[in-house]
Protein backbone atom coordinates (compact mmCIF):
# COMPACT_ATOMS: atom_id res chain seq x y z
CA UNK A 1 0.00 0.00 0.00
CA UNK A 2 1.13 3.52 -0.63
CA UNK A 3 0.39 7.09 0.25
CA UNK A 4 -2.66 8.83 -1.01
CA UNK A 5 -0.68 9.92 -3.95
CA UNK A 6 1.92 7.97 -5.71
CA UNK A 7 1.76 7.27 -9.37
CA UNK A 8 4.29 5.22 -11.14
CA UNK A 9 3.59 1.68 -12.24
CA UNK A 10 5.66 1.41 -15.44
CA UNK A 11 4.11 -0.27 -18.38
CA UNK A 12 3.60 0.04 -22.11
CA UNK A 13 0.11 1.41 -22.37
CA UNK A 14 -0.71 0.26 -25.90
CA UNK A 15 0.17 -3.35 -25.23
CA UNK A 16 -1.83 -3.42 -22.03
CA UNK A 17 -4.87 -1.93 -23.70
CA UNK A 18 -4.80 -4.81 -26.19
CA UNK A 19 -4.43 -7.33 -23.38
CA UNK A 20 -7.32 -5.85 -21.41
CA UNK A 21 -9.60 -5.73 -24.43
CA UNK A 22 -8.66 -9.30 -25.29
CA UNK A 23 -9.42 -10.46 -21.77
CA UNK A 24 -12.79 -8.74 -21.81
CA UNK A 25 -13.69 -10.22 -25.21
CA UNK A 26 -12.61 -13.71 -24.21
CA UNK A 27 -14.70 -13.48 -21.06
CA UNK A 28 -17.69 -12.21 -22.99
CA UNK A 29 -17.43 -14.94 -25.65
CA UNK A 30 -16.98 -17.67 -23.04
CA UNK A 31 -19.95 -16.42 -21.08
CA UNK A 32 -22.10 -16.19 -24.19
CA UNK A 33 -21.15 -19.72 -25.19
CA UNK A 34 -21.93 -21.05 -21.76
CA UNK A 35 -25.22 -19.24 -21.78
CA UNK A 36 -26.13 -20.77 -25.12
CA UNK A 37 -25.60 -24.39 -24.04
CA UNK A 38 -28.96 -24.86 -22.27
CA UNK A 39 -30.80 -23.19 -25.14
CA UNK A 40 -29.14 -25.42 -27.74
CA UNK A 41 -29.86 -28.47 -25.61
CA UNK A 42 -33.54 -27.60 -25.45
CA UNK A 43 -33.80 -27.04 -29.23
CA UNK A 44 -31.89 -30.15 -30.32
CA UNK A 45 -32.87 -33.24 -28.34
CA UNK A 46 -30.77 -35.45 -30.57
CA UNK A 47 -27.62 -33.99 -29.13
CA UNK A 48 -28.85 -34.01 -25.55
CA UNK A 49 -28.18 -36.90 -23.17
CA UNK A 50 -30.77 -39.66 -23.46
CA UNK A 51 -33.56 -39.70 -20.93
CA UNK A 52 -33.61 -42.49 -18.36
CA UNK A 53 -35.34 -45.69 -19.48
CA UNK A 54 -38.87 -46.33 -18.24
CA UNK A 55 -40.89 -49.53 -18.39
CA UNK A 56 -43.99 -49.99 -20.53
CA UNK A 57 -45.94 -50.72 -17.41
CA UNK A 58 -46.15 -47.03 -16.59
CA UNK A 59 -46.63 -45.20 -19.91
CA UNK A 60 -49.01 -42.76 -18.39
CA UNK A 61 -46.75 -41.69 -15.51
CA UNK A 62 -47.10 -37.94 -15.11
CA UNK A 63 -44.16 -35.79 -16.20
CA UNK A 64 -45.11 -32.87 -13.97
CA UNK A 65 -42.83 -33.77 -11.04
CA UNK A 66 -39.74 -33.53 -13.25
CA UNK A 67 -40.56 -30.01 -14.45
CA UNK A 68 -39.42 -28.20 -11.34
CA UNK A 69 -36.11 -30.03 -11.44
CA UNK A 70 -35.65 -28.97 -15.08
CA UNK A 71 -36.47 -25.37 -14.19
CA UNK A 72 -34.03 -25.46 -11.30
CA UNK A 73 -31.31 -26.95 -13.52
CA UNK A 74 -31.87 -24.25 -16.16
CA UNK A 75 -31.69 -21.50 -13.54
CA UNK A 76 -28.47 -22.92 -12.11
CA UNK A 77 -27.04 -23.23 -15.61
CA UNK A 78 -27.79 -19.55 -16.22
CA UNK A 79 -26.27 -18.16 -13.01
CA UNK A 80 -22.61 -18.81 -13.76
CA UNK A 81 -22.66 -17.60 -17.41
CA UNK A 82 -24.42 -14.41 -16.36
CA UNK A 83 -21.82 -13.91 -13.64
CA UNK A 84 -19.03 -14.41 -16.19
CA UNK A 85 -20.58 -11.83 -18.51
CA UNK A 86 -21.01 -9.41 -15.66
CA UNK A 87 -17.43 -9.90 -14.53
CA UNK A 88 -16.13 -9.34 -18.04
CA UNK A 89 -18.10 -6.13 -18.27
CA UNK A 90 -16.84 -4.95 -14.91
CA UNK A 91 -13.25 -5.70 -15.88
CA UNK A 92 -13.62 -3.80 -19.13
CA UNK A 93 -15.15 -0.84 -17.32
CA UNK A 94 -12.43 -0.94 -14.67
CA UNK A 95 -9.73 -0.94 -17.33
CA UNK A 96 -11.34 2.07 -18.98
CA UNK A 97 -11.66 3.98 -15.72
CA UNK A 98 -8.04 3.26 -14.74
CA UNK A 99 -6.96 4.37 -18.18
CA UNK A 100 -8.85 7.65 -18.05
CA UNK A 101 -7.77 8.37 -14.47
CA UNK A 102 -4.14 7.56 -15.01
CA UNK A 103 -3.09 10.63 -17.01
CA UNK A 104 -5.94 13.14 -16.87
CA UNK A 105 -3.72 16.10 -17.72
CA UNK A 106 -2.01 14.77 -20.83
CA UNK A 107 -2.98 16.20 -24.19
CA UNK A 108 -4.08 13.73 -26.86
CA UNK A 109 -1.25 12.84 -29.26
CA UNK A 110 -3.55 13.42 -32.25
CA UNK A 111 -2.19 16.35 -34.31
CA UNK A 112 -4.19 19.56 -34.54
CA UNK A 113 -5.60 20.90 -37.78
CA UNK A 114 -3.43 24.02 -38.26
CA UNK A 115 0.19 24.91 -37.40
CA UNK A 116 -0.99 27.47 -34.84
CA UNK A 117 -3.21 24.88 -33.17
CA UNK A 118 -0.39 22.33 -33.20
CA UNK A 119 1.92 24.88 -31.59
CA UNK A 120 -0.65 25.61 -28.89
CA UNK A 121 -1.27 21.89 -28.35
CA UNK A 122 2.46 21.22 -27.99
CA UNK A 123 2.82 23.99 -25.40
CA UNK A 124 -0.12 22.64 -23.43
CA UNK A 125 1.23 19.09 -23.63
CA UNK A 126 4.64 20.16 -22.31
CA UNK A 127 3.12 22.03 -19.37
CA UNK A 128 0.70 19.26 -18.47
CA UNK A 129 3.26 16.47 -18.73
CA UNK A 130 5.75 18.48 -16.69
CA UNK A 131 3.09 19.09 -14.04
CA UNK A 132 2.28 15.37 -13.90
CA UNK A 133 5.91 14.39 -13.43
CA UNK A 134 6.47 17.06 -10.79
CA UNK A 135 3.33 15.98 -8.93
CA UNK A 136 4.55 12.38 -8.90
CA UNK A 137 7.93 13.51 -7.59
CA UNK A 138 6.15 15.44 -4.84
CA UNK A 139 4.19 12.35 -3.81
CA UNK A 140 7.17 10.01 -3.67
CA UNK A 141 8.51 10.97 -0.20
CA UNK A 142 5.07 10.48 1.36
CA UNK A 143 4.80 7.06 -0.28
CA UNK A 144 8.31 6.16 0.88
CA UNK A 145 7.14 6.50 4.48
CA UNK A 146 4.45 3.86 3.88
CA UNK A 147 6.18 1.44 1.49
CA UNK A 148 9.34 -0.61 1.53
CA UNK A 149 11.95 0.22 -1.08
CA UNK A 150 11.26 -2.91 -3.11
CA UNK A 151 7.62 -1.93 -3.51
CA UNK A 152 8.59 1.65 -4.26
CA UNK A 153 11.13 0.76 -6.97
CA UNK A 154 8.60 0.44 -9.83
CA UNK A 155 7.24 3.90 -9.10
CA UNK A 156 10.71 5.42 -9.03
CA UNK A 157 11.41 3.75 -12.37
CA UNK A 158 8.18 5.08 -13.84
CA UNK A 159 9.04 8.63 -12.80
CA UNK A 160 12.54 8.32 -14.30
CA UNK A 161 11.07 6.97 -17.52
CA UNK A 162 8.52 9.77 -17.71
CA UNK A 163 11.21 12.34 -16.92
CA UNK A 164 13.30 10.95 -19.80
CA UNK A 165 10.40 11.24 -22.25
CA UNK A 166 9.73 14.76 -21.07
CA UNK A 167 13.39 15.77 -21.39
CA UNK A 168 13.37 14.51 -25.01
CA UNK A 169 10.18 16.49 -25.70
CA UNK A 170 11.72 19.67 -24.26
CA UNK A 171 14.87 19.15 -26.36
CA UNK A 172 12.73 18.88 -29.50
CA UNK A 173 10.76 21.96 -28.50
CA UNK A 174 13.93 23.99 -27.85
CA UNK A 175 15.22 23.17 -31.33
CA UNK A 176 11.81 23.99 -32.78
CA UNK A 177 11.83 27.39 -31.05
CA UNK A 178 15.28 28.06 -32.48
CA UNK A 179 13.96 27.43 -36.01
CA UNK A 180 15.01 23.83 -36.52
CA UNK A 181 13.92 22.08 -38.63
CA UNK A 182 13.16 24.68 -41.29
CA UNK A 183 10.94 22.68 -43.63
CA UNK A 184 7.22 23.25 -42.75
CA UNK A 185 6.42 19.56 -43.02
CA UNK A 186 9.34 18.62 -40.81
CA UNK A 187 8.32 21.27 -38.29
CA UNK A 188 4.83 19.83 -38.13
CA UNK A 189 6.29 16.37 -37.58
CA UNK A 190 8.46 17.80 -34.81
CA UNK A 191 5.33 19.10 -33.07
CA UNK A 192 3.68 15.70 -33.43
CA UNK A 193 6.77 14.11 -31.91
CA UNK A 194 6.71 16.55 -28.97
CA UNK A 195 3.06 15.87 -28.28
CA UNK A 196 3.61 12.12 -28.56
CA UNK A 197 6.54 12.20 -26.13
CA UNK A 198 4.45 14.15 -23.63
CA UNK A 199 1.58 11.68 -24.00
CA UNK A 200 3.99 8.80 -23.36
CA UNK A 201 5.33 10.54 -20.27
CA UNK A 202 1.79 10.69 -18.94
CA UNK A 203 1.02 7.10 -19.84
CA UNK A 204 3.87 5.58 -17.85
CA UNK A 205 2.71 7.32 -14.67
CA UNK A 206 0.05 5.34 -12.83
CA UNK A 207 -1.60 5.58 -9.44
CA UNK A 208 -1.36 2.47 -7.25
CA UNK A 209 -3.95 1.52 -4.63
CA UNK A 210 -4.31 4.12 -1.92
CA UNK A 211 -3.25 3.54 1.65
CA UNK A 212 -5.68 3.91 4.49
CA UNK A 213 -6.38 7.58 5.12
CA UNK A 214 -5.26 7.39 8.74
CA UNK A 215 -1.64 6.28 8.17
CA UNK A 216 -1.19 8.59 5.19
CA UNK A 217 -2.55 11.51 7.21
CA UNK A 218 -0.18 10.71 10.07
CA UNK A 219 2.79 10.78 7.66
CA UNK A 220 1.73 14.16 6.25
CA UNK A 221 1.23 15.61 9.72
CA UNK A 222 4.68 14.44 10.77
CA UNK A 223 6.26 16.05 7.70
CA UNK A 224 4.37 19.25 8.44
CA UNK A 225 5.63 19.41 12.01
CA UNK A 226 9.24 18.91 10.93
CA UNK A 227 9.00 21.68 8.31
CA UNK A 228 7.27 24.04 10.73
CA UNK A 229 10.21 23.63 13.10
CA UNK A 230 12.65 24.36 10.28
CA UNK A 231 10.67 27.38 9.14
CA UNK A 232 11.06 28.98 12.55
CA UNK A 233 14.82 29.24 11.98
CA UNK A 234 14.54 30.15 8.29
CA UNK A 235 13.64 33.77 9.04
CA UNK A 236 16.83 34.28 11.02
CA UNK A 237 18.82 32.63 8.22
CA UNK A 238 17.34 35.03 5.67
CA UNK A 239 18.03 37.97 7.96
CA UNK A 240 21.67 36.99 8.42
CA UNK A 241 22.11 36.56 4.65
CA UNK A 242 20.67 40.04 4.16
CA UNK A 243 23.23 41.53 6.56
CA UNK A 244 26.14 39.62 5.11
CA UNK A 245 25.46 39.80 1.36
CA UNK A 246 23.29 42.87 0.93
CA UNK A 247 19.65 43.72 0.13
CA UNK A 248 19.39 41.91 -3.20
CA UNK A 249 20.29 38.57 -1.63
CA UNK A 250 18.22 39.33 1.47
CA UNK A 251 15.10 40.11 -0.58
CA UNK A 252 15.34 36.82 -2.50
CA UNK A 253 15.87 34.76 0.61
CA UNK A 254 13.14 36.53 2.58
CA UNK A 255 10.76 35.97 -0.31
CA UNK A 256 11.47 32.24 -0.16
CA UNK A 257 10.67 32.12 3.53
CA UNK A 258 7.43 34.07 3.11
CA UNK A 259 6.16 31.77 0.37
CA UNK A 260 7.15 28.73 2.43
CA UNK A 261 5.19 30.06 5.39
CA UNK A 262 2.17 30.62 3.13
CA UNK A 263 2.38 27.01 1.97
CA UNK A 264 2.55 25.78 5.56
CA UNK A 265 -0.50 27.85 6.51
CA UNK A 266 -2.35 26.30 3.57
CA UNK A 267 -1.17 22.85 4.67
CA UNK A 268 -2.51 23.45 8.18
CA UNK A 269 -5.96 24.21 6.84
CA UNK A 270 -5.95 21.22 4.50
CA UNK A 271 -4.73 18.80 7.15
CA UNK A 272 -7.47 19.95 9.51
CA UNK A 273 -10.08 19.45 6.80
CA UNK A 274 -8.67 16.01 5.98
CA UNK A 275 -8.72 14.96 9.64
CA UNK A 276 -12.28 16.18 10.05
CA UNK A 277 -13.45 14.36 6.92
CA UNK A 278 -11.68 11.17 8.03
CA UNK A 279 -13.35 11.32 11.43
CA UNK A 280 -16.73 11.61 9.67
CA UNK A 281 -15.95 8.63 7.45
CA UNK A 282 -15.82 10.79 4.30
CA UNK A 283 -12.73 9.14 2.91
CA UNK A 284 -12.97 10.58 -0.61
CA UNK A 285 -13.04 14.16 0.66
CA UNK A 286 -10.31 13.34 3.17
CA UNK A 287 -8.05 12.06 0.38
CA UNK A 288 -8.61 15.21 -1.71
CA UNK A 289 -7.76 17.47 1.21
CA UNK A 290 -4.77 15.30 2.10
CA UNK A 291 -3.40 15.54 -1.44
CA UNK A 292 -3.60 19.33 -1.31
CA UNK A 293 -1.85 19.31 2.07
CA UNK A 294 0.90 17.02 0.76
CA UNK A 295 1.48 19.34 -2.20
CA UNK A 296 1.71 22.42 0.02
CA UNK A 297 4.08 20.62 2.40
CA UNK A 298 6.27 19.43 -0.48
CA UNK A 299 6.50 22.94 -1.92
CA UNK A 300 7.39 24.42 1.47
CA UNK A 301 10.09 21.77 1.72
CA UNK A 302 11.48 22.77 -1.68
CA UNK A 303 11.71 26.40 -0.59
CA UNK A 304 13.35 25.73 2.76
CA UNK A 305 15.82 23.24 1.31
CA UNK A 306 16.60 25.74 -1.45
CA UNK A 307 17.27 28.41 1.15
CA UNK A 308 19.87 26.18 2.80
CA UNK A 309 21.42 25.33 -0.57
CA UNK A 310 21.65 28.97 -1.59
CA UNK A 311 23.18 29.93 1.76
CA UNK A 312 25.85 27.25 1.31
CA UNK A 313 26.59 28.34 -2.27
CA UNK A 314 26.82 31.98 -1.21
CA UNK A 315 29.46 31.06 1.38
CA UNK A 316 31.39 29.06 -1.22
CA UNK A 317 31.14 31.90 -3.73
CA UNK A 318 32.31 34.51 -1.20
CA UNK A 319 35.41 32.40 -0.52
CA UNK A 320 36.03 31.95 -4.25
CA UNK A 321 35.59 35.51 -5.54
CA UNK A 322 39.08 36.87 -4.71
CA UNK A 323 40.82 33.85 -6.24
CA UNK A 324 38.57 33.90 -9.31
CA UNK A 325 39.22 37.59 -9.79
CA UNK A 326 42.98 37.07 -9.66
CA UNK A 327 42.70 34.14 -12.04
CA UNK A 328 40.61 36.18 -14.49
CA UNK A 329 43.14 39.00 -14.51
CA UNK A 330 45.88 36.46 -15.22
CA UNK A 331 43.86 35.03 -18.14
CA UNK A 332 43.48 38.52 -19.62
CA UNK A 333 47.20 39.20 -19.27
CA UNK A 334 48.05 35.87 -20.95
CA UNK A 335 45.64 36.61 -23.79
CA UNK A 336 47.27 39.97 -24.44
CA UNK A 337 50.71 38.41 -24.32
CA UNK A 338 49.80 35.93 -27.06
CA UNK A 339 47.91 38.48 -29.17
CA UNK A 340 44.51 36.87 -28.47
CA UNK A 341 41.67 39.40 -28.77
CA UNK A 342 40.31 40.36 -25.35
CA UNK A 343 36.52 40.59 -24.95
CA UNK A 344 35.22 44.14 -24.90
CA UNK A 345 34.45 45.42 -21.41
CA UNK A 346 36.25 42.55 -19.63
CA UNK A 347 38.68 44.89 -17.86
CA UNK A 348 35.87 47.17 -16.72
CA UNK A 349 33.90 44.20 -15.36
CA UNK A 350 36.84 42.93 -13.32
CA UNK A 351 37.59 46.41 -12.01
CA UNK A 352 33.97 46.86 -10.91
CA UNK A 353 33.97 43.50 -9.11
CA UNK A 354 37.24 44.33 -7.33
CA UNK A 355 35.72 47.59 -6.16
CA UNK A 356 32.68 45.73 -4.79
CA UNK A 357 34.95 43.63 -2.60
CA UNK A 358 35.88 46.70 -0.54
CA UNK A 359 32.64 48.67 -0.80
CA UNK A 360 30.56 46.63 1.66
CA UNK A 361 28.09 43.73 1.42
CA UNK A 362 27.70 42.30 -2.09
CA UNK A 363 26.27 39.26 -3.85
CA UNK A 364 29.21 36.88 -4.40
CA UNK A 365 27.30 34.67 -6.82
CA UNK A 366 26.48 37.71 -8.97
CA UNK A 367 30.14 38.71 -8.86
CA UNK A 368 31.27 35.25 -10.04
CA UNK A 369 28.60 35.32 -12.73
CA UNK A 370 29.96 38.59 -14.11
CA UNK A 371 33.56 37.36 -14.01
CA UNK A 372 32.87 34.10 -15.85
CA UNK A 373 30.64 35.74 -18.47
CA UNK A 374 33.24 38.42 -19.16
CA UNK A 375 35.87 35.81 -20.08
CA UNK A 376 33.70 33.08 -21.59
CA UNK A 377 35.15 33.49 -25.10
CA UNK A 378 38.78 33.11 -24.02
CA UNK A 379 40.28 29.60 -24.28
CA UNK A 380 41.79 29.64 -20.76
CA UNK A 381 38.49 30.63 -19.13
CA UNK A 382 37.53 26.94 -18.71
CA UNK A 383 40.43 25.97 -16.51
CA UNK A 384 41.18 25.93 -12.81
CA UNK A 385 39.38 28.31 -10.51
CA UNK A 386 37.31 29.94 -13.26
CA UNK A 387 35.81 26.61 -14.25
CA UNK A 388 34.96 25.92 -10.60
CA UNK A 389 33.37 29.37 -10.32
CA UNK A 390 31.30 28.87 -13.48
CA UNK A 391 30.04 25.50 -12.28
CA UNK A 392 29.05 26.92 -8.88
CA UNK A 393 27.12 29.77 -10.51
CA UNK A 394 25.38 27.43 -12.95
CA UNK A 395 24.20 25.09 -10.19
CA UNK A 396 22.99 28.00 -8.06
CA UNK A 397 21.08 29.62 -10.93
CA UNK A 398 19.59 26.34 -12.14
CA UNK A 399 18.54 25.42 -8.61
CA UNK A 400 16.88 28.79 -8.03
CA UNK A 401 14.94 28.60 -11.30
CA UNK A 402 13.95 24.97 -10.65
CA UNK A 403 12.59 25.83 -7.21
CA UNK A 404 10.59 28.76 -8.54
CA UNK A 405 8.99 26.71 -11.31
CA UNK A 406 8.22 23.83 -8.93
CA UNK A 407 6.46 26.08 -6.44
CA UNK A 408 4.63 28.33 -8.93
CA UNK A 409 3.99 25.82 -11.70
CA UNK A 410 0.29 26.61 -11.81
CA UNK A 411 1.16 29.93 -13.50
CA UNK A 412 4.38 29.05 -15.36
CA UNK A 413 4.17 28.42 -19.09
CA UNK A 414 6.08 26.29 -21.57
CA UNK A 415 8.81 28.83 -22.41
CA UNK A 416 10.22 29.04 -18.89
CA UNK A 417 10.09 25.26 -18.50
CA UNK A 418 11.82 24.74 -21.83
CA UNK A 419 14.61 27.16 -20.92
CA UNK A 420 15.03 25.39 -17.58
CA UNK A 421 15.28 22.03 -19.34
CA UNK A 422 17.87 23.50 -21.72
CA UNK A 423 19.86 24.78 -18.73
CA UNK A 424 19.86 21.28 -17.23
CA UNK A 425 21.10 19.83 -20.53
CA UNK A 426 23.88 22.43 -20.77
CA UNK A 427 24.91 21.75 -17.19
CA UNK A 428 25.02 18.03 -17.87
CA UNK A 429 27.13 18.68 -20.98
CA UNK A 430 29.68 20.67 -18.92
CA UNK A 431 28.76 24.07 -20.38
CA UNK A 432 28.24 25.95 -17.11
CA UNK A 433 28.28 29.52 -18.42
CA UNK A 434 25.61 28.66 -21.00
CA UNK A 435 23.64 26.77 -18.34
CA UNK A 436 23.69 29.77 -16.00
CA UNK A 437 22.52 32.11 -18.75
CA UNK A 438 19.65 29.78 -19.70
CA UNK A 439 18.65 29.35 -16.07
CA UNK A 440 18.51 33.12 -15.55
CA UNK A 441 16.33 33.46 -18.64
CA UNK A 442 14.09 30.66 -17.35
CA UNK A 443 13.68 32.39 -13.98
CA UNK A 444 12.91 35.73 -15.60
CA UNK A 445 10.34 34.11 -17.90
CA UNK A 446 8.71 32.26 -15.00
CA UNK A 447 8.55 35.46 -12.93
CA UNK A 448 6.88 37.25 -15.85
CA UNK A 449 4.30 34.48 -16.06
CA UNK A 450 3.52 34.77 -12.36
CA UNK A 451 3.24 38.55 -12.56
CA UNK A 452 0.96 38.29 -15.59
CA UNK A 453 -1.34 35.61 -14.19
CA UNK A 454 -0.97 36.11 -10.47
CA UNK A 455 -0.46 33.29 -7.99
CA UNK A 456 -3.21 30.78 -8.90
CA UNK A 457 -5.45 29.34 -6.24
CA UNK A 458 -4.04 25.89 -6.97
CA UNK A 459 -0.56 27.14 -6.13
CA UNK A 460 -1.60 28.09 -2.65
CA UNK A 461 -4.22 25.42 -2.07
CA UNK A 462 -3.35 22.35 -4.03
CA UNK A 463 -1.18 20.47 -6.48
CA UNK A 464 -0.67 23.45 -8.74
CA UNK A 465 -2.29 22.02 -11.80
CA UNK A 466 -0.57 18.74 -11.53
CA UNK A 467 -3.61 16.57 -11.70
Amino acid sequence: MTSSLVRGRPRHATAHIRVRVAHALVGAVAGAGWLAIPVLAAQDPATASPPPRTTRAAPSAPAAPSAPRDDESSAVDLILPVAVLGTAGVLAAYSYVRRTRRSPGVVSPAPAATPAESDHQARAALVQADDSVRASEEELPFAAALMDERSLAPFRLAIRTARGELAAAFALWHRYEEGEPRDPGDRRQALVGIIGRCAEAGRVLDRPPRAEVGPALAVAEGAFRRLAARAAGARSTASSLHERYGPSVGARMTGRVEVAMDRLVSATSRLNEARRAADLGEDERAVRQLRCAESAIAQAGVLLAGLDDQARRLREAAALVPTALTGAEAVLAAARATGTPVPSGADDTLAAVREELTAGPYDPLAALRRITRALVRLPDARSGVLDTAADLVARADTGEAEDFVAVHRGAVGADARSLLAAAARALGAAHPVEAAALARRALESAERDVRAHGVPASDAEGPGGAD
